[in-house]
């Protein structure tokens, strides 16, 4: 059995890497838990909460001694000394970004799997934490955007006059845009939205926002992550953005690239062209940012006005809640790596998950892992076959089509001219709406012809009771006319709401889907 446990994070991050919910998940799995004193009380989980869980309340030097020790920030060297040898750590250490730590952890002989290397795959996005805290932080820099702006985000008429809604522009469609994408719009906002793949269009528009192509082809990603875009790429962009910064009131940016600095999107005319009490939130301002002047962790006000915030705690800022996901997230992994749920955590290199998270494995870098293919490459156009001739359609000679004509209409004649009233004037009604008829639903469109068949319906009632009020006429030629008439139309009717039923089954089962 190992002892997992939970520290408490240093000063500024209030999320925790687990909670009382989850603890019973990781207690679940063989393993036996203690969290450090104080650990959740930022994140409103006190200690108290944790012991009815059945975790231990420990100091620091015992929780950060433990075999596996699971945090949220990557560990500083004094955390580093505090570790067991052989110990294992789950953290977010941006790898790609501190080799430096990746060495550290390496000469102490320590197991170091990085939370921020899960690959984007299927199987791995109930671990994936990267998803899970930028949906929290695009939520949240709309919250903080929403307080700065001080205005109303929607459009309003009052007594006191019309207020127009705020122009939302959200640079990048990832999870942490589309989440924001989603607030913004809730709030009753304009919200426009850049992104290099032009396959999130459709979900920008799911969610109430403009999509604001830029036409330049891109290579599309094969690992789940943002690629550099190309220099024809970011001029055009750069146009779309300078055209948007005239314009709207609030700007979000949230582009990101692993292991590389942020790129920059918004440059300091672009701000200066803003209006007063504008408000951008640069997302990625922990790693460079991608506006001009932004300073990450502060606020910034520039010379015309626009307030522009770099804070790389947004996630924090919701403590509980990024807690319970981060913690749900953990607790999944350490349950792909406890695979006999009896305590002991195993790394299976063959498993692709658990290999692109390990950054360090008994002292060994492993960093970087083997690239993983996740986006499958578009299957090629298939060959242009040979055009297939189809045969004209065999059409009735016109001499004889003329014939026809004229033998119904002497049929017509001959019948109005000799028969008994007032069989001449139901006859012209029969051969008007035969005509009509067949003109009319000949020409109807296929995916109308439920619809149509209540028509239909509607109609063969009316045969049925004018048959049936002929059946008890004395002559029996009528009787078995209307017989006749009775049956057909009511075989019609019958079908035809036998095959509505079944149709309405259908649709039945689709909206339960």
């Amino acid at each position: 059995m190992a002892v997992i446990g939970i520290v408490r994070e240093p000063a500024g991050e209030a999320r925790v890497s687990a909670t009382p919910a989850t603890i019973a998940s990781l207690r679940k799995l063989g393993h036996e838990v203690v969290v450090e004193r104080g650990a959740g009380s930022a994140a409103s989980y006190p200690d108290e909460a944790y012991e009815a869980a059945g975790a231990a309340v420990v100091d620091r030097a015992q929780a950060w001694g433990s075999e596996i020790v699971l945090a949220i920030t990557a560990p500083g060297a004094d955390e580093i000394a505090l570790l067991r040898d052989g110990a294992t750590i789950v953290a977010l250490l941006s790898p790609a970004l501190r080799p430096d730590l990746v060495e550290s952890l390496a000469q102490r002989g320590i197991t170091a799997l990085a939370l921020d290397a899960v690959p984007r795959i299927s199987r791995a996005q109930s671990m994936d934490v990267l998803s899970s805290m930028a949906n929290i932080a695009g939520y949240r820099a709309v919250v903080e955007a929403a307080h700065e702006f001080g205005r109303f985000f929607t459009g309003q008429v009052t007594a006191a006059g019309k207020v127009p809604p705020a122009k939302v522009l959200v640079a990048g469609a990832g999870v942490a845009g589309l989440a924001a994408i989603g607030a913004a719009s809730s709030l009753g906002a304009i919200v426009r939205a850049t992104d290099p793949r032009p396959e999130v269009a459709d979900q920008v528009k799911s969610i109430g926002g403009e999509y604001l192509a830029v036409d330049v082809a891109v290579e599309k990603s094969t690992d789940g992550y943002a690629k550099a875009t190309s220099e024809d790429y970011d001029r055009r962009a750069a146009k779309i953005y300078t055209e948007q910064a005239a314009d709207v009131d609030i700007i979000i940016t949230t582009a990101l690239i692993p292991g590389r600095a942020a790129p920059r999107l918004i440059t300091a005319s672009d701000v200066a062209q803003m209006k007063p009490g504008s408000v951008i939130v640069d997302m990625a301002a922990g790693q460079g940012g991608n506006v001009e002047g932004s300073v990450a962790g502060e606020r910034v006000v520039t010379d015309n006005g626009v307030i522009i915030l770099g804070y790389t705690d947004l996630a924090s800022r919701l403590a509980a809640q990024a807690s319970q996901l981060y913690g749900t997230n953990l607790a999944n992994l350490i349950a792909l790596l406890t695979p006999a749920k009896d305590g002991a955590l195993t790394i299976d290199f063959d498993d692709v998950v658990q290999r692109s998270v390990t950054v360090v494995r008994d002292g060994e870098v492993t960093w970087p892992p083997p690239p993983v293919q996740v986006a499958a490459a578009p299957a090629p156009a298939a060959a242009a076959s040979a055009p297939v001739e189809i045969p004209p359609k065999k059409t009735m000679p016109a001499g004889r089509k003329a014939l026809l004509v004229v033998l119904g209409i002497a049929a017509l004649f001959a019948v109005n001219a000799f028969a008994p009233a007032p069989l001449p004037q139901h006859f012209t009604v029969l051969v008007l709406s035969v005509v009509i008829g067949f003109y009319v639903i000949g020409k109807v469109h296929h995916a109308l012809h439920t619809p149509l068949m209540s028509v239909t319906n509607a109609i063969s009632g009316v045969i049925v009771v004018g048959a049936m009020l002929q059946i008890t006429d004395p002559n029996p030629v009528v009787q078995v006319l209307a017989a006749i008439a009775v049956l057909l139309a009511s075989i019609n009717i019958f079908g035809g709401f036998a095959v509505t039923r079944r149709m309405l089954a259908m649709f039945t089962k689709g909206a339960g889907k």
